[in-house]
């Protein structure tokens, strides 16, 4: 039961892609198949599929060089920015690992914090965050 004071903090998953790719295309049904399996343990999880060319202007000036790429932040706090492989379980066992109980340290970088913060800004809220 969630601490109606105390919420848990807003876990965001972000995928980085591009409509060109083809692993991107390919990846988006893992994408949504981890978002299903998470949303049990984890419902204030908010997962976003993000075409780094149609919204460039949310990650400005960070750039997206390798396919997919995963940005995960817990509250606004950046826990992981970087590409992984395109696989489901790659992504539960990082996604699980970030909304564990054992807080990681969160990334240092200002331009990595705004960027979650505008990101966070663009989506609604996930349905456990309306009043």
């Amino acid at each position: 039961m969630t601490d109606v004071k105390n919420p848990a903090p807003r876990l965001l998953v972000v995928c980085l892609c591009a409509e060109w790719c083809g692993v991107c295309r390919d990846y988006r049904s893992s994408f949504a198949q981890v978002q299903a399996a998470i949303a049990a343990d984890h419902p204030q999880a908010q997962f976003v599929w993000l075409d780094v060319e149609d919204e460039a202007d949310l990650l400005y000036p960070l750039d997206v060089d390798d396919f997919p790429t995963l940005l995960i932040a817990v509250g606004d706090a950046p826990r992981f920015f970087g590409p992984l492989t395109p696989q489901p379980q790659t992504l539960e066992r990082l996604v699980r690992s970030a909304a564990g109980d054992a807080p990681a340290a969160a990334l240092a970088d200002p331009e990595l914090r705004a960027a979650v913060a505008r990101i966070q800004a663009s989506q609604p809220a996930p349905p456990c965050d309306r009043a």
